[in-house]
């Protein structure tokens, strides 16, 4: 096994019991540039973990019973804040709440695809290094640059989702945007009418940007959508 300390690639660590499946993942990535190490299960995942120091952990969750929730948890609740991305074979609301409160920043629904799983990986592990560029709403600061917000000083992480949604409000300010506008613009798809999809990552959105007794900016239009606003 390659030392990762010696390879200058960023190190993707692959939790997964398929081993065609993984063998096709971790091909496309060092394919793209990226380090890979496979894991078969939860156990051995958190070894080689502990042990690797991955730029990034993608695990799957279809490990034996909830191990694969589990393993993001012990990884989170060990102090690890590298990108995890949960593998997925359906997203319903349960899933995707199950997904963010296990700590995992972002999943990837299967069937998998290449070039869409590869666009996940270069959001967390290769930020943007041009020209910075940021939004501004009142003491809200979201750098385009780094995909981080900042908020009196505070950065706040953002999985992707939450990016893509905060940078979506914060380009229509003090505007109403409709459930159907937000899934378009933001998921480029819709949930097949199942627009709570919304609710979940706005909730959890409000959590990280709204900390600390920050007056909400998030504004709720009922029966409508929603408008970024300070009161």
């Amino acid at each position: 096994m390659n030392d990762p300390t010696v390879d200058p690639h960023p190190c993707v660590l692959l939790v997964e019991t398929d081993e065609s499946l993984a063998e096709r993942m971790s091909l496309d990535l060092k394919e793209a540039g990226y380090q890979t190490f496979i894991a078969s299960d939860a156990n051995s995942g958190w070894r080689q973990a502990c042990e690797l120091q991955p730029a990034m952990v993608v695990v799957d969750r279809a490990l034996s019973g909830e191990s694969g929730l589990k393993l993001c948890n012990q990884l989170r609740n060990s102090g690890s804040r590298i990108p995890l991305i949960l593998l997925m074979a359906r997203e319903t609301v349960n899933d995707r709440v199950a997904c963010l409160e296990a700590g995992a920043d972002d999943y990837f629904l299967k069937p998998y695809r290449t070039e869409t799983f590869l666009q996940m990986v270069r959001f967390y592990l290769e930020p943007e290094t041009e020209v910075a560029e940021q939004l501004k709403f009142g003491e809200l600061i979201l750098d385009l640059t780094t995909r981080t917000a900042k908020r009196n000083e505070r950065v706040i992480d953002l999985t992707m989702k939450e990016f893509e949604l905060l940078k979506y409000l914060m380009s229509h300010p003090r505007e109403v945007l409709t459930r159907e506008q937000i899934l378009e613009n933001v998921w480029g798809y819709d949930f097949m009418g199942e627009s709570n999809v919304i609710e979940v990552y706005i909730r959890y959105l409000r959590l990280k940007v709204e900390d600390e007794g920050n007056k909400r900016l998030i504004q709720t239009v009922r029966g409508v959508g929603y408008v970024l606003r300070e009161s």
